[in-house]
């Protein structure tokens, strides 16, 4: 039987501003966009009793509550304070998942011959919450799913352990709602059928489920019997995206060389949003003409922005590149990947160049990735 400990941090985002500025601590905060067509990308629970919540267009939150802290958000704290949390999990657990900027999973299983998981867990919270002040929850039980609902019902800032005896009894009085995965729409479909419950849910044939909902319908059938045989994959700097190229004759052409790295760069930021990933790493590498290789890397804000990857990957290179010598190959690879495409467009002030990028990223999923590029990159 496994152990998986999932770990969120509460209103994350609220949190940081709070610890940067006491005056918010007990007041409603609301952060995202703060155009007319901004999006709420965060909010406090003082913010929440007043019926604000995630995805709200910002004009409709400053009507339900005229009187919080509109804070547009600052993607770079987030990172830093996301990057100290992860490095306090690295340092104590043995196999763990960065599942997104402000949640993680840990596969505990095995050390309850060493010392009890429950214990283990509570003393890894309380360090996180010393060394970095901000609030976390936790749920523990048997797979990831029935750990993420547990934390949810643990928060704010709680504990919460569902043992393997209790984990129906436990699941079967929620919403479906509280189901990983359960999106408004799979939501309204299913309360339609009267299944409101997950004591309900399960009891529905599988097969009628996926009839319903195909393998998606099947997968939310096992969550509601608590089946979740999901592995924690270990996150480490292997989970990447990279390309190169080796060129048929050496150059030492700069503009060229920008034009190349634009390129690579725009390839792979659309190959990030396909996916719903963010990079909090970049790194350029290049090969000389005596096979000399360099590689040069920047932790940098969670993005997957063409516009912001570009100018830190020609930033690099030309750190990089101080021999003047010939190249005959060069590389881009973004590292520390993470869910969240989502959370970061909530953020930004501009949803014309949003749904630019929105835009073109349909066109190349229908035409190929080739079809729309930028001009530096074209030749």
């Amino acid at each position: 039987m496994r152990t998986i400990v999932h770990l969120d941090l509460d209103t994350f985002f609220v949190s940081v501003e709070r610890l940067q500025n006491s005056r918010l601590n007990g007041k409603p905060v609301i952060i995202g966009g703060m155009s007319d067509r901004g999006v709420v990308a965060s909010c406090s629970y003082e913010a929440r009793t007043y019926g604000v919540h995630s995805a709200m267009p910002m004009r409709t939150a400053k009507q339900l509550c005229r009187d919080a802290f509109f804070i547009r958000g600052d993607m770079e704290a987030y990172s830093k304070y996301s990057n100290m949390v992860t490095d306090i999990i690295a340092e104590r657990a043995p196999v763990y998942e960065k599942a997104s900027i402000d949640e993680h999973y840990l596969d505990l299983t095995g050390m309850d011959r060493f010392f009890g998981c429950l214990q283990w867990s509570k003393e890894l919270r309380q360090a996180i919450i010393k060394e970095t002040g901000l609030p976390i929850s936790f749920g523990l039980s048997v797979n990831k799913t029935v750990s993420k609902i547990a934390t949810g019902e643990a928060k704010p800032n709680g504990e919460l352990q569902v043992e393997k005896p209790y984990v129906q009894p436990f699941l079967n009085p929620l919403p479906i709602s509280k189901i990983p995965g359960v999106g408004q729409k799979t939501y309204k479909l299913l309360t339609s059928m009267g299944v409101e419950r997950i004591e309900t849910l399960k009891e529905i044939p599988p097969f009628m489920m996926q009839n319903v909902l195909g393998k998606f319908g099947l997968d939310l059938w096992k969550k509601a019997n608590g089946i979740d045989n999901t592995p924690v994959m270990r996150y480490s700097e292997r989970k990447s995206i990279s390309t190169e190229t080796t060129f048929d004759r050496d150059t030492a052409d700069m503009r060229y060389l920008e034009e190349l790295i634009v390129h690579m760069v725009e390839k792979l930021a659309f190959e990030l949003r396909q996916k719903q990933k963010l990079t909090g790493n970049i790194s350029v590498k290049i090969k000389y003409s005596n096979f000399d290789t360099h590689t040069m890397q920047k932790r940098i804000p969670y993005t997957s922005f063409d516009h912001v990857l570009i100018k830190e990957a020609k930033e690099l290179l030309h750190r990089l590149y101080a021999r003047r010598m010939m190249i005959r190959l060069i590389g881009v690879k973004f590292s520390r990947l993470i869910t969240g495409a989502q959370q970061l467009n909530l953020f930004e002030n501009t949803p014309e160049q949003i749904n630019l990028y929105l835009a073109m990223d349909r066109v190349r999923h229908k035409f190929g990735s080739h079809v729309i590029r930028r001009a530096a990159g074209m030749e």
